[in-house]
């Protein structure tokens, strides 16, 4: 079985339908601007910008998108609104960062064992969650996988990771509440190096008194993990819940200052018509998002596709 496996149909329809909201808030609303027009104009540019912010792809990254238009109209001098809706759609394209890990092997490379991925994000984004879902889906494709309960600083937090360990089926080292969390990840990553495992998902603190104490001990979990597997965490994966829009950016941007973010996963974008924060947050971080959630399911838990993601956007919105 491959790691997260490629769309099929149910899968597909599982993005359609979690990414309806959006699709329906942004495509349905610039449909309607659109009526009784024959041309794309300024006004209708302006309306555009308003609904592209309005549904959180954030101010920046939505006056990038508009001025690639104004550049394209201005050299082929008229523009309609079938034109409108495929430069919207590859633009979009073109801002969301390729996932590496659609190789079908989750970028995990051969000669890297254990694999170390140290999961950060303030609580309530779905974090330990995340967690959860992808240690099922390794374990489902035959990946060896142990969780680190690191996130020390809540009781619910260490509770929590240990009812995803028995629903994933898979072991945690855990030390409860208050241990220190560079204790826990030096003991899970020596467990792992022992017993020759393939995956390693190490939780962190979501936040702790201020960002100083935030960033030091996010520091000091690396350099242990660093001692025992040269070169860990291999990877650093942000979670964020899309349903919260800005508010989600604003996290990144802050995480962003305290460590060295290489992925992210962006969770709860069915129910949401916010999912334009996608969009925001891969173009001005600079983060490629890795996976996303589209429902409460283990395997709602998929493996971002930017085409599959924009093919979704516009699906069912005919301008």
């Amino acid at each position: 079985m491959a790691i997260f496996g490629f769309l099929n149909k149910d899968k597909k329809k599982k993005l359609d339908d979690g990414l309806s909201k959006t699709r329906d808030n942004i495509f349905g609303q610039i449909k309607r601007s659109l009526l009784g027009k024959k041309q794309v104009d300024a006004q209708v540019l302006d309306q555009l910008e308003e609904i592209l912010i309005g549904a959180d792809v954030g101010v920046q990254t939505t006056l990038n998108i508009i001025q690639r238009i104004e550049e394209r109209a201005a050299k082929d001098k008229f523009m309609n609104a079938s034109e409108l809706d495929a430069i919207l759609k590859e633009e979009i394209s073109s801002l969301l960062r390729e996932n590496k890990a659609l190789d079908g092997h989750l970028g995990l490379p051969q000669d890297q064992k254990p694999y170390v991925i140290m999961v950060v994000g303030v609580n309530g984004v779905g974090k330990t969650t995340t967690i959860g879902k992808l240690a099922w889906q390794f374990k489902q494709a035959g990946k060896e996988v142990l969780l680190g309960a690191a996130d020390t600083f809540r009781a619910a937090a260490v509770d929590q990771l240990r009812i995803w360990s028995q629903r994933a089926g898979v072991p945690i080292v855990d030390k409860g509440m208050g241990a220190d969390p560079a204790s826990v990840a030096f003991d899970t990553l020596n467990s792992a190096v022992a017993k020759g495992t393939e995956v390693v998902l190490i939780d962190t603190a979501g936040r702790l008194h201020n960002k100083v104490n935030l960033m030091n001990e996010l520091a000091k979990v690396k350099k242990v993990m660093d001692r025992v597997v040269p070169g860990a965490p291999h990877e650093v994966l942000l979670v964020l819940d899309g349903s919260t829009g800005q508010n989600a950016f604003e996290q990144a941007k802050q995480f962003a200052q305290v460590t060295q973010i290489t992925a992210l996963a962006i969770t709860k974008l069915d129910g949401t018509a916010r999912g334009g924060v996608v969009i925001g947050i891969s173009d001005q971080l600079e983060v490629p998002v890795k996976y996303i959630g589209v429902g409460e399911g283990m395997e709602d838990l998929q493996l971002f596709d930017r085409d599959q993601f924009v093919e979704s956007l516009f699906n069912a919105s005919h301008l």
